[in-house]
């Protein structure tokens, strides 16, 4: 489960855009906890956990579940999805946009735009949720 809980921690943060620091602020710990979580090395209590979910907006069996699985109700997690679309996007040969084909600065920008629309809509989803 460490290592499960370590990398589901660090890539929804990166997809998030967020430093350890930035990440460690929401959570009202220290940003070395937060790097002992994702290498493994601790675990976060039962307090921390439900935060994290909070911030990143996925259930604890999604945190701590199989690499592989989604949460229970068979539904996927956008960072899934945006892994999939930035591997693809940076591995595709001959990937052109409007018939102009895509160098490797233009790859960057379009994975850029989306982590910081993803941004948005997730600050936009967390005070949504702090309201109600």
């Amino acid at each position: 489960m460490k290592s499960q809980l370590g990398g589901r921690i660090k890539q929804l943060r990166k997809n998030a855009g967020m430093t350890q620091s930035e990440l460690a602020s929401e959570l009202g710990i220290s940003a070395s906890a937060v790097g002992m979580y994702e290498q493994g090395r601790r675990e976060p209590d039962n307090n921390t956990l439900r935060k994290l979910c909070s911030v990143f907006g996925v259930s604890v069996d999604y945190l701590i579940g199989d690499p592989e699985t989604s949460d229970t109700k068979g539904n996927v997690e956008v960072a899934e999805v945006f892994d999939e679309f930035t591997k693809r996007l940076t591995q595709q040969e001959g990937l052109m946009f409007d018939g102009v084909p895509l160098d490797r600065e233009d790859r960057i920008k379009i994975i850029e735009a989306i982590k910081v629309v993803a941004a948005l809509a997730r600050q936009q989803h967390k005070a949504a949720l702090d309201k109600g």
